[in-house]
């Protein structure tokens, strides 16, 4: 019992998923200090975390997306930055990439490309997706730090054992799905078998998709590679992928309360493209090797984590770019090895104590093949970062108390040391005269090893003084340090700036080695109202305010080779990362209604979701980059035996508080219709659905910039003041059959 009471209140568990099909996706409040269920007991989620809705392939929304971000949209904190076809970034109240951290069955992934193309979620398979849980806000210590934002955890479906009279047991999925917009197709399969002790599970899925067509025309008919055929005016170019495989090979063990787990997991993508990027992604690579022990023991429980991950990384231009004749390959390599270890100990009936150290060091290789006959871009290897090492050495404590019935608090502590340092570097030419030799001198002349120390603070407080409301406010300081490609992409060359974004923007970066950790101090105020039981009727609202010290924005590049784009207020523009002051601040509201339920007509239920989010720059006065404007979200939901059907609307006022700095383009408000419908037989299921039913043009407002055709490796190559546009209207369907 005791070790059963600790697993209640402890958070930051490393996640066990339970054995149901679906991908369970629940948001914990700001200060909803524990939301991890206990293993094998997916009806303990303690401190009223929130499930908002199953959403994987097999139980939710039908399977026609292999972005496994897309999991996340129904939680009022998130919205997605559009980041290619399979690789959205997700952001919570105005902070994404890696400003969250992004845990993937306890592992945290990395990025390896001076684009973030292959960013964490873009390796997660969303039909192996078992859970998603969500930290916004004012998140425990325990959950992770080197982030602003918060923390998701993605976990996948756990092995089921044998139990029972039978030794063994064998089950599995085999599915496949189309989209009629991109003419996108696809397969998934796994299979497990399991004795009493020991579980192997394989799963497997491929997709592909060409470009999608918009809801009506947003650019003129034109060509996109040299003598290509015409990409008419409705298509949204470079949004294609192909040979997206991924493979995972899972084996469990399981005695007496100990838990082994070794994953190995494999992608391969042909091509990506990424409509608002200046290349494509044209083969990446990438592996992940991951153990996990878990112990449950008379004093509490014991986690224990090591992982392994690299990536190959290759861009050029796709079919729809110019290739200039000669292609522009550029290549990176990442290594990312990690290990944790995590003990929660219960002190007594009523509060336990979570102690634990983690250890990260990544290792990026960033280099730029020389060009023949290309002038400029030889003889030599451009090495745009090398040897850029970035190692993470972490220890945190967090007491956790039940004072009486109403009371719970947590209070946390966590040290973050960050060590960077990169390689000196070269240009194309070495030349003494040559633009590119002099500002590879430059950089190699400055001190590139840094170090930060990082501190952590999270004070939580829960008041619940019946069991139908729930009142919660907590404050956090956290902190994060800069990532290589903002301390260390040296060069001012508008070519070599424009490859270095990782906003969407089309505007091209300069690092700054001098950049300092970011700190963020948030405090938040949940409120959650519904009936006894939560049968009928749940309202939940956050507010949130943030305050940012040396917040990483940007300013123009000053030097001689950006002078043309100084003073721009309009078009693409060179930056170099600084640090500001910013604030942001916001409310998040989402509800469930049930309207009417029989035997005979089924239940009818209406779900909403609101968010507003305000981003400022204090010390210039511009707005944040790419800040959510208003939006809602409003589903009416029917089921009855095994059907389900779902009317949906989503409304988005106009974005026009955007970064003036950056040129970024304002978006119009507008609004989307979606219907869906699924049935689920015993042994199978089928979806359908019909996404953006009246075909409406729009431009989701962190889309970023299109330019995904075209001459797009020079700042005036390509028209400025297009976002990139949203699907139109597509009709999707997806089996399922179970074995």
């Amino acid at each position: 019992m005791a070790v059963r009471k600790l697993t209640r209140i402890c958070a930051g568990v490393l996640l066990l998923p339970t054995s149901a099909a679906a991908a369970e996706v629940v948001t914990v409040a700001p200060i909803d200090v524990a939301a991890t269920p206990e293993a094998n007991d997916s009806t303990d989620t303690s401190l009223g975390a929130d499930t908002i809705q199953d959403s994987s392939a097999e139980e939710g929304r039908p399977g026609p997306s292999g972005d496994a971000a897309r999991l996340l949209l129904d939680s009022p904190a998130v919205g997605l930055r559009s980041n290619g076809p399979i690789s959205s970034l997700p952001a919570i109240h105005g902070l994404a990439d890696d400003r969250l951290r992004i845990q993937v069955d306890g592992v945290e992934l990395s990025t390896a490309c001076p684009n973030h193309m292959n960013s964490p979620l873009s390796y997660v398979d969303p039909s192996t997706v078992g859970k998603v849980t969500v930290f916004a806000g004012a998140t425990p210590v325990s959950v992770g730090g080197d982030n602003l934002g918060g923390t998701v955890q993605v976990s996948s479906t756990e092995p089921k054992f044998a139990t029972g009279d039978k030794p063994y047991r064998f089950d599995g999925q085999l599915g496949s799905f189309y989209r009629s917009n991109g003419n996108a197709f696809g397969y998934n399969f796994r299979a497990s078998g399991a004795g009493r002790w020991l579980a192997v599970t394989y799963a497997q899925s491929q997709s592909q998709s060409d470009n999608y067509v918009a809801g009506g025309n947003f650019k003129p008919t034109s060509a996109g590679r040299e003598g290509a055929l015409l990409l008419p005016a409705n298509v949204v170019g470079s949004s294609a992928y192909k040979g997206a495989l991924n493979r995972a090979l899972g084996i469990a063990a399981l005695y007496e309360g100990h838990s082994l787990q070794l994953n190995l997991s494999r992608q391969t993508v042909g091509f990506e493209g990424f409509p608002n990027q200046r290349m494509d992604m044209t083969q990446n690579d990438n592996n992940v090797a991951a153990i996990r022990y878990r112990g449950q023991f008379a004093w509490g429980d014991l986690l224990a984590r090591a992982s392994y991950q690299r990536t190959d990384h290759a861009m050029d231009m796709g079919p729809d770019r110019y290739s200039y004749g000669t292609g522009m390959p550029m290549r990176t390599r990442g290594k990312t090895r990690g290990a944790g270890l995590q003990s929660n100990v219960l002190l007594s009936d009523k509060d336990g104590l979570r102690l634990g150290g983690e250890y990260q060091e990544y290792t990026l290789f960033d280099w730029w093949d020389p060009v023949s006959n290309s002038g400029s871009m030889g003889p030599n290897t451009f090495y745009n970062i090398d040897y850029g090492r970035r190692r993470k050495v972490d220890a945190f404590a967090e007491w956790e108390a039940t004072w009486t019935r109403a009371w719970t608090s947590q209070i946390g502590i966590r040290s973050d040391n960050v060590a960077t340092n990169a390689g000196p570097v070269q240009g194309y030419n070495s030349s003494f005269n040559d633009v590119w030799a002099q500002d590879a001198a430059a950089f190699n002349a400055t001190k590139r090893d840094q170090l930060d120390k990082n501190l952590d603070l999270t004070a939580l407080l829960r008041f619940s003084p019946k069991e139908t409301l729930d009142y919660l406010l907590g404050y956090s300081r956290k902190s994060r340090s800069p990532n290589l490609y903002q301390r260390y992409a040296w060069a001012n060359n508008p070519m070599a700036a424009l490859m270095n974004n990782l906003a969407g923007d089309g505007n091209g970066y300069i690092g700054n080695v001098d950049l300092k950790p970011e700190v963020a101090h948030t405090w938040s105020l949940n409120a959650r109202w519904r009936d006894a039981g939560r049968q009928r009727w749940e309202l939940d609202a956050t507010s949130y305010f943030t305050y940012i010290e040396d917040y990483i924005d940007a300013r123009r590049c000053e030097s001689l080779q950006c002078s043309a784009t100084a003073n721009q207020t309009a078009g693409f523009v060179l930056l170099q990362y600084l640090n500001r002051t910013a604030r942001i601040h916001g409310i998040d509201v989402s509800g469930r209604l049930l309207f009417a339920k029989s035997a005979r007509m089924g239940a009818l239920t209406g779900v909403g979701v609101l968010s507003y989010v305000n981003g400022q720059n204090v010390t210039t006065g511009d707005g944040l980059y790419d800040i959510m404007p208003f939006n809602a979200k409003f589903r009416l939901q029917h089921s009855i035996g095994g059907l389900e059907s779902q009317a949906e609307v989503i409304a988005v006022a106009d974005k026009s508080h955007v970064s003036h700095v950056r040129n970024e383009i304002e978006t119009p408000a507008y609004w989307l219709l979606n219907l869906r419908a699924s049935y689920r037989w015993e042994v199978a299921r089928l979806d359908v659905s019909v996404e953006n039913l009246v075909n409406r043009l729009y431009y989701a407002p962190l889309s970023g910039v299109y330019v995904g055709q075209g001459p797009s490796m020079t700042t005036n190559g390509v028209p400025w003041g297009v976002a990139v546009p949203g699907r139109g209207r597509s009709f999707d369907f997806a089996f399922n059959y179970y074995f």
